[in-house]
């Protein structure tokens, strides 16, 4: 919105051509997002407290959580706000990408909208059915996939990027379309299933975010994606006007958020990151180097699965609670030690997948 206007004025001084730079606008985007986060938290954290928006606690836990009873959840509309309304100031609204992440970030968030209200404000536990959470996280998804299909200009654009191999590139044709909707469906919750403790899940999103902004910066500009050998998708270096709404929204988040929490992230914020962080990915064609990056989302998600594989079968279980998180909890973790371990553990998984572009 921003952008037009300063096109508009660059007609009568050239300054305002300075708007053009990516960089200069992702780096606006993340201080409008932070800015917006740190104004507004305190008086919506209020106002959940005032509407009794409080989160219930499991009692088969770790005991530690129960003082955790009543804190304010569905602080994720602050995030989802502080993001959009930065998307909307500093993004080229002309570009197709912003808009797809976009209508993919308000209908994951709608539904974890409904999933929590449901749970927190008429008590009812299980939350959304999930066959119809996973009905219209489907549709969604199918519909981002579909979108990014046809728009798709080059053959590039629809095959799969092995890294570490610089001419290792497999034309997926229409299983792109299928590949698309478990990436953005399958990290919607791999994030949400991480969401457990205090600023677990919202640090890993941020360095997330922040990689896939390089990606998106280098994949959009046909000069470094030939240097690199990764795709060249035009348009795709907007991407990192988002990316920088998510790092400001979520470090002002966090700042809520951190032990001991004001406020929970809940599903509206865990599902549409989620989401936004896998159809970017897709978008600059890392899906690979998402799973490594995520690998923490992607650790939470398998020690669920074996859990219930586990004890489905043998009757026994692997850990002793799940997702792994409450594993070390209830090994005798403390809870900011659980924390801190996996932010560090995020960071240098970062780190590879961001190490990926050099080593081909």
């Amino acid at each position: 919105m921003l952008l037009w206007l300063a096109e508009f004025l660059a007609q009568y001084h050239k300054g305002f051509l300075v708007f053009q730079y990516l960089t200069l606008r992702a780096m606006l985007g993340v201080a409008t997002a932070l800015g917006l986060s740190l104004w507004w938290g305190p008086w919506m954290i209020e106002r959940l407290r005032a509407m009794k928006f409080g989160q219930a606690i499991r009692t088969d836990g770790p005991q530690s959580h129960l003082a955790k009873t009543g804190t304010p959840t569905m602080g994720g509309v602050l995030i989802l706000v502080a993001i959009g309304v930065s998307t909307l100031l500093w993004a080229n609204l002309k570009n197709p990408y912003v808009w797809v992440v976009m209508a993919v970030m308000v209908v994951f968030g709608a539904v974890g909208w409904v999933d929590d209200y449901r749970k927190v404000v008429e008590k009812n536990p299980r939350g959304l059915p999930g066959r119809w959470k996973y009905l219209w996280q489907s549709v969604a998804g199918i519909g981002a996939a579909v979108f990014l299909y046809h728009y798709a200009r080059t053959p590039v654009e629809t095959s799969l990027i092995v890294p570490l191999f610089k001419s290792v590139v497999i034309p997926l044709g229409i299983f792109y379309m299928v590949l698309t909707y478990f990436v953005i469906v399958g990290t919607s919750n791999a994030v949400n299933l991480t969401d457990g403790l205090d600023g677990l899940a919202i640090m890993p999103t941020v360095m997330v975010a922040g990689a896939l902004a390089v990606f998106a910066y280098l994949t959009g500009n046909i000069k470094f994606a030939t240097y690199l050998h990764i795709p060249y998708v035009a348009g795709s270096g907007e991407l990192v006007v988002i990316c920088g709404s998510i790092i400001g929204a979520g470090l002002g988040f966090l700042w809520f958020n951190a032990y001991p929490a004001q406020v929970f992230m809940g599903d509206v914020g865990a599902l549409a990151l989620g989401a936004v962080l896998g159809v970017m990915a897709v978008i600059v064609r890392q899906e690979i180097v998402l799973f490594i990056m995520g690998g923490v989302f992607v650790m939470e998600t398998v020690s669920v699965m074996l859990q219930v594989a586990s004890f489905k079968l043998t009757g026994r279980r692997i850990f002793r609670m799940a997702p792994i998180h409450h594993h070390y909890e209830l090994k005798g973790w403390p809870e900011t030690k659980v924390v801190v371990r996996f932010w560090i553990i995020s960071f240098m998984l970062v780190l590879v997948g961001l190490s990926t572009l050099k080593l081909r």
